[in-house]
């Protein structure tokens, strides 16, 4: 009980994580239709400048400097590069964020360095939350889920409830319209592409210090969003946050089991012996094979269900 709790409770703040990254993306490809090859390093930057921030002012203001200046940047981005290359389609557009996920990384080993750099958590929130079957929990996990809830909450607020939100959804379909009622289109896929770049330096904020500051963090987790992205529904934002946490809670179970794959066939009731096909495999242990979990998930929706959980578009 106390093993199946502990992992729950990991896997839903890790799989909330990964909402509160792959929700930025998701907007952006919804709203505009360019899968972002550069959201994970937007990740990575608001990361950084979150440490920079809090070695002056603290922790707390860094949580809404970093995020803003990560989005500035990603609007200038889509001002002055991304909208010039816009007409000339999709293969472009991915080419164009897949150049500057490089510069990013380049940038941020100019500025800081190859090695990590001391990010640490904040001392308000460094101890557990509570304690459980002899377990504690700490208390910034529990930081990490609040914020992503209520982003959550705030975006589909901000989507469903506000005249903003009717416009940015009016303009994906009718642009003319929009056009035609005074509202500024680009200006709006502008907004749109920057808010979808601070959210990702938002989680970046929260997951710099919970997990390592270091260059190389953009390459672990951009592949992983992307997965999130296509088994939740391309631009479906209840499918990324329900793909979110079925790969967290899943890969978070998989990492703490300590048995090996054959034990897991066992226990479903099927025989496995030395001379059966794949018996070495059998062998590896469960947390040795969690890291390619989601992408076992991504080809299994790609095959039977290509439009993703939730999803409304093929592919």
């Amino acid at each position: 009980m106390e093993f199946f709790t502990i992992s729950l409770l990991n896997g839903l703040s890790y799989g909330l994580l990964l909402f509160m990254l792959s929700s930025g993306l998701t907007l952006i490809f919804s709203m505009m239709g360019v899968l972002n090859f550069a959201h994970a390093s937007f990740y990575m930057l608001g990361a950084y400048v979150a440490y920079s921030v809090t070695q002056f002012i603290g922790f707390w203001p860094a949580l809404i400097v970093a995020p803003l200046v990560v989005g500035l940047i990603g609007a200038g981005f889509e001002r002055f590069c991304l909208r010039r290359v816009h007409k000339f389609g999709h293969v472009p557009e991915l080419l164009i964020t897949f150049g500057l996920s490089y510069i990013l990384l380049e940038l941020v080993q100019l500025v800081w360095g190859r090695s990590s750099v001391d990010y640490r958590v904040p001392a308000a929130l460094d101890g557990p939350l509570f304690t459980l079957f002899g377990t504690q929990f700490p208390m910034y996990r529990g930081f990490m889920m609040l914020v992503a809830i209520l982003m959550l909450i705030a975006i589909w607020l901000l989507l469903t409830r506000t005249r903003i939100g009717l416009v940015i959804q009016a303009a994906l379909t009718h642009p003319e319209t929009v056009e035609a009622l005074g509202h500024n289109v680009p200006r709006v896929f502008m907004m749109v592409f920057g808010g979808g770049c601070a959210l990702a330096g938002l989680a970046g904020v929260i997951g710099g210090n919970a997990f390592v500051t270091e260059p190389g963090m953009a390459a672990t987790v951009g592949s992983v969003i992307f997965v999130v992205v296509v088994v939740g529904g391309m631009g479906s934002l209840a499918g990324a946050f329900l793909a979110s946490l079925l790969i967290g809670i899943v890969q978070t179970f998989a990492v703490a089991i300590d048995g090996s794959l054959q034990s897991v066939v066992a226990m479903l009731g099927a025989t496995v012996t030395p001379d059966t096909m794949g018996y070495a495999v059998l062998k590896l242990k469960v947390s040795q094979v969690a890291p390619i979990m989601p992408y076992l998930f991504l080809v299994l929706i790609l095959i039977f269900r290509p439009k993703g959980l939730l999803g409304t578009r093929e592919g």
